[in-house]
């Protein structure tokens, strides 16, 4: 055994202190087919970016079969609070959040309440009457919005981020996130335009807020308690919050922002943060704050076909057909140039909340056929691997950052090389 394996050990049984502390048990990574020697270029790859300046504390989770072989904290809670980073530490995960509400609305989908290609209008009649934009000209749709086209993101909405075209204005003056409550948002969406013909393109949107408003006028509950109810309890999932308790507050990582003109980060000034307290705007799209370990077990339920520890949340028929690729080569290439296919990578295409891998040859990193991911705009990350049988959850807080690929890249690369088998045989 080399030098190097003996103080992964070394530092595995000090994990294992941690972990026993957040009831994940840690096993030794030769028993689920990776090489405990290789896995150390996780950590190595971490402490790198963090001596460079690029990340300043991280939670990384690494399981396979089920089994946790890699949980680790590096770096520090911010550049203004100099503790150590914990594995317990919260993050805002904001469009981590995205693939929760999708399991929200899929489970209600199972009891019946819709169908995928329903008219979002039927439940949201709000919506009924929105207008195509076409060189400013407001013109009806040809096609209805369906609640599949919000899952996919090919609704014809938009978020106000791209370029200085009139909706995207339309939507950043409208200060949807400012809204009080969902009801509000969705009043405020019906008088914007669509920027797109609903079905046409894929277009990055806030397609996943108007999905948990769908999932509160259906359930008749809030978003934030039919989370609580229908999927954090069932899972014990019990640090995902849109407002986090007081006792809990000293755990939140602190949030910071790259400058691009330094090139290096700063602190995100407190008034451009979302608030973690006295929430009423419950944003399926973005508002949650979560733990690693919290996360993993969303992940593993997935991972699972729909069923953790007993607790069934969806079927594995209805996980199987949300990670489905289901977006047409037309359609995902339509939202690429002028309008960038946000967040699709060559060789990816768009399920029901999860970005999906079609094609490994093409994605530019090691990776699986059928992966299914999404990631925040802070740089937080995950994938499920069906192949591999993997999941693996990356925490930290770093809006704007031009490393988000690198660091997503370099974590596969990290993660992959140190298998040792290949196939998910050996799962549950």
């Amino acid at each position: 055994m080399t030098i190097r394996a003996l103080l992964h050990l070394l530092l595995l049984s000090l994990l294992a202190t941690r972990a026993q502390a957040a009831e994940i048990n840690i096993v030794e990574p030769e028993v689920v087919g990776f090489s405990a020697d290789r896995l150390s270029k996780i950590t190595e790859f971490v402490d790198r970016e963090i001596a460079d300046g690029n990340l300043v504390g991280t939670v990384t989770l690494v399981a396979r079969h089920g089994q946790v072989v890699h949980f680790e904290a590096a770096g520090r809670y911010g550049l203004e609070d100099d503790r150590p980073m914990e594995t317990d530490a919260l993050f805002r995960i904001f469009s981590m959040t995205k693939p929760i509400t999708t399991v929200a609305a899929m489970i209600l989908y199972e009891e019946g309440a819709f169908h995928l290609g329903d008219p979002v209008a039927k439940y949201l009649p709000e919506l009924a009457n929105m207008l195509l934009s076409i060189d400013g000209e407001l013109v009806p749709t040809r096609s209805q919005m369906t609640i599949e086209h919000l899952m996919t993101h090919t609704a014809g909405l938009t978020n106000g981020w791209h370029i200085e075209h009139p909706v995207e204005r339309a939507y950043r003056d409208a200060a949807l996130r400012q809204s009080p409550d969902l009801k509000t948002y969705i009043d405020k969406l019906s008088n914007l335009p669509l920027r797109f013909e609903p079905g046409a393109r894929y277009h990055y949107s806030v397609a996943t807020d108007v999905l948990g408003a769908l999932v509160e006028r259906l359930s008749g509950q809030t978003l934030e308690n039919f989370f609580q109810t229908r999927i954090f309890e069932p899972l014990d999932m019990r640090d995902t919050f849109f407002n986090v308790p007081d006792d809990k507050t000293p755990r939140m990582a602190g949030s910071h922002l790259w400058n691009r003109e330094e090139q290096e980060m700063n602190s995100m000034p407190a008034e451009l943060l979302p608030p973690r307290s006295g929430v009423t705007l419950f944003s399926g799209g973005g508002g949650l704050i979560s733990t690693a370990r919290d996360y993993w077990r969303l992940c593993e339920m997935l991972r699972r076909g729909g069923s953790l520890d007993g607790t069934r949340i969806l079927g594995p028929k209805t996980v199987q057909a949300m990670t489905m690729a289901r977006l047409t080569p037309e359609v995902r290439d339509n939202g690429a140039g002028e309008y960038p296919a946000s967040h699709l990578y060559p060789g990816q295409s768009f399920g029901l909340g999860f970005g999906v891998i079609t094609d490994p040859a093409q994605v530019g990193v090691i990776s699986s056929q059928g992966e299914y991911s999404w990631g925040g705009i802070a740089n937080t990350k995950f994938w499920i691997d069906p192949e591999e049988d993997l999941v693996v959850v990356f925490m930290t807080q770093v809006l704007g950052t031009p490393h988000s690929d690198r660091h997503r890249f370099g974590l596969k690369v990290a993660t992959y090389q140190a298998l040792t088998d290949l196939g998910s045989s050996g799962g549950d």
